[in-house]
């Protein structure tokens, strides 16, 4: 399909299934956090998922380049990121397949109903309103600081979102892991798988991926360290399988 770039827009090839992504240079363009997310997470091909916070649509285009999950529904606050997300899908031929809201995800489950999904998936803005630099740019803010939601939001929604049974697959920053395990048991989820994500081998935590399932019984996996390096600038073979052929590095999060 032929695409109409806007100015600042460029197209990168996802490395699967031929898909590919328009992002805007100067506002949000994915990371490295999307693509190990996409691995992780365990989504058998019928389940219904909603993208919570789906920004350009990443997420979904990932997930079904691996052939994971059903229909999903990916929210987004942000009118622009939005638009660009269903471009995404109809540019890839999901627009049947991914329903793109422009909504609020602190109330998702008002709109989208409780306890009916197999699935969610969230990569929630990392910092606090008041750590770390705010952006000026008002997409980048609400991607990378707590402006519009908070990790409580998204646990909480996540919660009333899915059915008996059915998981969050969560990356956050290390640095707030205390705080994710800390605010789970007040949701009724119970976290079941745990990676950590380091740069390079001998580096502490730099992010970690969370399986968090509704209603489970006690007992977490704490699976093997990812290391997204083998070399500075080289990535790990493991993290280039992930990304597909031709895998170059990210401007993320």
């Amino acid at each position: 399909m032929t695409v109409s770039l806007k100015k600042d827009e460029r197209t990168d090839d996802l490395g699967r299934k031929g898909f590919r992504i328009i992002q805007h240079t100067g506002s949000f363009c994915f990371g490295i956090d999307a693509v190990l997310l996409a691995e992780f997470a365990d989504l058998s091909p019928q389940a219904r998922t909603v993208d919570l916070g789906c920004g350009n649509g990443i997420l979904p285009l990932l997930l079904k380049a691996r052939d994971k999950g059903g229909h999903f529904t990916a929210v987004e606050i942000q009118p622009e990121l939005a638009k660009l997300a269903r471009r995404n899908m109809e540019l890839n031929g999901l627009s049947d397949e991914v329903d793109v809201l422009e909504a609020d995800l602190r109330c998702a489950s008002e709109y989208l109903g409780k306890n009916g999904f197999d699935a969610v998936v969230a990569n929630p803005p990392y910092f606090k309103v008041g750590t770390g630099l705010l952006n000026p740019a008002s997409v980048k803010a609400i991607a990378r600081h707590e402006v519009a939601c908070t990790l409580e939001d998204v646990l909480r929604e996540s919660a009333a979102l899915l059915r008996e049974g059915g998981s969050l697959f969560l990356v956050f920053r290390c640095w707030r892991m205390g705080e994710a395990l800390a605010l789970l048991p007040g949701t009724g989820l119970k976290a079941r798988r745990l990676r950590i994500v380091h740069s390079f081998r001998g580096d502490s935590g730099e992010l970690f991926l969370l399986e968090a399932k509704k209603g489970a019984r006690d007992g977490l996996v704490v699976e093997a360290p990812c290391l997204i390096y083998e070399a500075p600038g080289v990535f790990s073979e493991e993290v280039r399988k992930a990304c597909g052929a031709g895998a170059e590095e990210e401007n993320g999060k």
